[in-house]
């Protein structure tokens, strides 16, 4: 992979891409939305986007994630979420 972005980072950055809130993130890994959006903002600083959708764009092409990936089962439990990924 060729960026800095630290674990948490990409996961994260993962969850958003797939079209989850601060607060959906939050609480699939057990931090606050204000600590999410933290994480969300220095990723988007070091990949040098200012919009989601393009750090949606560079997670698949930095492989963080890919079209096909989906919200896990726990995940969907923990944020409560019916549809998830790119649907």
């Amino acid at each position: 992979m060729s960026h800095d972005l630290t674990p948490r980072e990409c996961e994260v950055v993962r969850l958003i891409s797939l079209g989850c809130s601060d607060l959906d993130a939050g609480k699939v890994l057990g931090l606050s939305p204000s600590t999410i959006n933290t994480h969300r903002t220095n990723a988007m600083q070091k990949l040098g986007v200012r919009k989601v959708a393009l750090l949606t764009r560079l997670a698949i092409k930095h492989r963080i994630t890919k079209m096909t990936d989906t919200l896990t089962p726990s995940e969907k439990r923990k944020c409560k979420r019916k549809k998830d990924g790119w649907s």
